[in-house]
């Protein structure tokens, strides 16, 4: 039985439905929900070209994704229902890492998410961060898609 389910959200159709999903299990036996979003965190590296000095507002980028993802979270746990206890936590740094690291640490005893369905092609060059924390996960992990007709 699934009581204390995280739910990783990231404003993507799959995601809520992977919320609505996680909602139906707790609802049924009593549980909680905490609710996730992962913050990618910005590298130097990544955000100018080589050779050239870092931005000089790399703080205020991370500040502006920071809120941006916040207010993703604030979204979706207002989608959950009265009655089912929630809570939510956003972190910072590689999803699949910080989302595996956040199971570990919580006590969670099932990881629901969205997967947007990228492809073997597209996972296997990009990597799936499903795909990584079904792999890496202390325990089970219920990964949702949508049905084709509204992908």
């Amino acid at each position: 039985m699934f009581r204390n389910v995280l739910v990783a959200v990231d404003g993507s159709p799959h995601a809520e439905r992977a919320l609505a999903e996680a909602v139906d299990l707790v609802q049924s036996n009593g549980g909680s929900l905490t609710l996730v979003a992962v913050t990618p965190g910005l590298s130097p590296w990544v955000l100018s070209p080589a050779g050239m000095a870092p931005p000089e507002n790399i703080g205020a980028l991370q500040e502006e994704m920071a809120r941006e993802f916040a207010g993703l979270l604030a979204e979706a746990a207002a989608k959950v229902p009265e009655g089912v206890a929630s809570s939510t936590v956003l972190l910072e740094g590689a999803p699949a890492k910080a989302i595996v690291a956040q199971a570990r640490k919580g006590g969670h005893d099932l990881v629901a998410m969205g997967s947007r369905g990228h492809g073997e092609l597209t996972a296997m060059v990009l990597g799936s961060t499903s795909h990584a924390v079904l792999h890496e996960s202390p325990v089970p992990v219920l990964v949702v898609h949508l049905p084709e007709d509204t992908n």
